[in-house]
């Protein structure tokens, strides 16, 4: 009889069309490698591909979400030549645009201790939810380093004035402190983390697909942009075609009609 490994991530999607993906190293507080970045940049195009899916929440197996790099991979990559060091860094950055641009909604479930580049994956999500006991820090400077990768999506969750104290003294702060940052959408005691994770599921299977799709790259588009008569007419395109759509036309046809629109079973 032989020991099987067990895989780093699960992956298990219920008959609604919601699929979880859970990291799965509890014996390193579900710190990542590049066979972890690896394995889930495929996981979520699978995903993304598969039109059975409406929904994937991201979550971690044991007390933390994700401790960061791993540091045994950490010690592999300081043997590195320049361009390996670059090469592995890119894997990591794509998978982050990756998640960052996934084409459906996703979720975070956040638990435990979320530190370096665990943060970058929960800022990628479009919704995240934490336990009240869960702790946070951006701690790449205390070890010479630099949240590099992350930076774009942390900045963007948190902003600039925030990530310039946490990521330059590297302090440890409170679910309640990510949430007021905007890290974290919400924050439970952590029996009731899955109950909340479960309402704002609920929420996002109400509305279309194709809608929610189009509403993130919109929203993409228009940050930050100051209002001129281009944005006016992107966005007022961008209307008329959801206007014009097959799901436009059935959710305003299920509205008058009173009844649910064909996307919701």
């Amino acid at each position: 009889m032989t020991d099987e490994t067990p895989p780093t991530i699960l992956v298990s999607t219920d008959e609604r069309g919601v699929a979880t993906v859970t990291l799965n190293r509890p014996e390193i507080h579900n710190a990542f490698d590049d066979g972890v970045i690896r394995d889930l940049t495929g996981i979520l195009f699978a995903l993304e591909a598969d039109p059975a899916v409406k929904v994937v929440v991201l979550a971690a197996a044991g007390p933390s979400f994700s401790a960061g790099a791993d540091l045994a991979w950490m010690r592999r990559m300081a043997g590195y030549t320049e361009e390996q060091n670059v090469g592995d860094a890119i894997a990591l950055a794509r998978l982050l645009a990756s998640l960052d641009t996934f084409a459906k909604p996703t979720v975070a479930r956040v638990q435990g201790a979320a530190f370096a580049g665990g943060l970058g994956l929960i800022s990628c999500c479009d919704v995240a939810v934490g336990a009240e006991g869960a702790i946070f820090c951006v701690s790449e400077v205390k070890l010479g380093l630099v949240p590099a990768t992350i930076s774009p999506y942390l900045i963007a969750a948190i902003g600039a004035r925030a990530a310039r104290r946490y990521c330059l003294s590297a302090e440890r702060f409170s679910a309640a402190e990510a949430h007021r940052l905007g890290l974290l959408h919400e924050v439970v005691p952590a029996a009731q983390l899955d109950a909340a994770l479960e309402r704002i599921v609920a929420s996002l299977l109400e509305g279309a697909l194709g809608a929610q799709t189009h509403t993130k790259q919109l929203i993409a588009s228009v940050k930050d942009r100051p209002v001129t008569d281009t944005l006016m007419l992107y966005t007022a395109q961008a209307i008329a075609d959801a206007r014009a759509s097959g799901d436009g036309k059935e959710g305003v046809a299920a509205f008058f009609e009173k009844r649910k629109p064909g996307w919701r079973h």
